[in-house]
């Protein structure tokens, strides 16, 4: 099963790591285009962010070219700032695709009439799509939600209004702003929003295994699947997926040790990236989603909270393992 293309982008599979804010840093994204995805996107950052040149937001446009297709994702409120923020996206990064955040539930977010707040709206939607797409080079795409609340989807229009001015593509997480994570995400209704346009459908949501990926595909005719929670500490998730979309197989479960290995890599390029204080405080809830499924974590991840050195991680990590393994040898 090959990829597909997003303007002139081409994707060499339909798998593709979701934006998500606090993890799809360059250290997370280049594991995940290690194991394999097609497109990688990085975590929301603000127009406003953009504009006033804040610190924190210009690291967070830094772009490994490794980690190439990439797609770099803005949100705000206001056409203009919008506008301008994906002119400097445009011009000063080596992102090949802008992506504008019409999904983000959070009310610091939403009540700048920015992130999902727009659902409300298949004209405005229209509006700022037709803005930016005209004012850059790059293809621009659209992340949204099915809709506002159970009382107000306009999935269908909004994906309309999003084609008519000018996306390339959308990916339609299956679930409301009011759901936030919760509950099940409507695959039906990104069905009835890629019937109704030309352009590329991403789906996203509930998709926790290879098989939910290929059913999605097959069952409600998305052109990718954007994969996000499920690929938290388990990148073979995705690896796994390609594999299955490919050939029908599932390849093998990694073990422990394959597990602690790719978790102290991404852990070293986050102290590369973020420096050794902030890295390690981010590392301890990556670590623990790494450990899952693995026997006897709980006290490692007790003494994760006690643990404020990279030398202090690899060492508490390097000591779990081989315990792991020396069981596993006198069971």
């Amino acid at each position: 099963m090959t990829g597909f293309k997003i303007g002139d982008v081409e994707l060499n599979n339909r798998v593709i790591l979701a934006p998500m804010a606090g993890v799809c840093n360059p250290a997370f994204r280049l594991i995940a285009k290690e194991f394999g995805a097609g497109l990688v996107c990085a975590e929301m950052v603000s127009d406003k962010g953009i504009l006033y040149e804040n610190e924190r937001t210009m690291q967070m446009l830094y772009v490994d070219d490794r980690e190439k297709p990439l797609s770099l994702q803005i949100y705000g409120g206001s056409k203009e700032t919008l506008v301008q923020a994906a002119q400097y996206v445009d011009a000063n990064t080596n992102a090949d695709i802008i992506d504008i955040n019409m999904g983000c539930p959070v009310p610091k977010v939403t009540k700048c009439d920015a992130g999902a707040k727009w659902l409300l709206d298949p004209d405005k939607v229209y509006e700022m799509v037709h803005a930016v797409s005209q004012a850059v080079d790059k293809p621009v795409t659209v992340k949204m939600r099915t809709g506002w609340d159970s009382h107000h989807i306009y999935c269908v229009d909004n994906v309309h209004a999003a084609e008519a001015g000018g996306a390339k593509a959308v990916a339609i997480h299956g679930r409301t702003r009011s759901q936030k994570y919760e509950g099940v995400a409507d695959w039906n209704i990104i069905g009835e929003a890629k019937r109704a346009v030309t352009i590329p459908i991403i789906g996203n949501g509930d998709v926790q295994t290879p098989q939910d990926a290929k059913r999605m595909i097959d069952e409600i005719g998305v052109d990718g699947v954007m994969i996000g929670r499920a690929a938290l500490g388990n990148p073979w998730m995705l690896y796994q997926t390609i594999q299955y979309l490919e050939s029908g197989t599932l390849s093998v479960e990694p073990t422990p040790r394959e597990k602690i290995d790719i978790c102290l890599l991404h852990a070293e390029r986050l102290v590369a990236l973020k420096g050794e204080d902030l890295a390690v405080r981010e590392m301890r809830t990556h670590v623990a989603w790494y450990l899952k499924g693995l026997s006897g974590n709980g006290h490692v991840r007790k003494a994760l909270f006690d643990t404020n050195t990279h030398t202090g991680l690899q060492k508490l990590l390097h000591e779990y393992v081989e315990t792991l393994e020396m069981n596993a040898v006198h069971a």
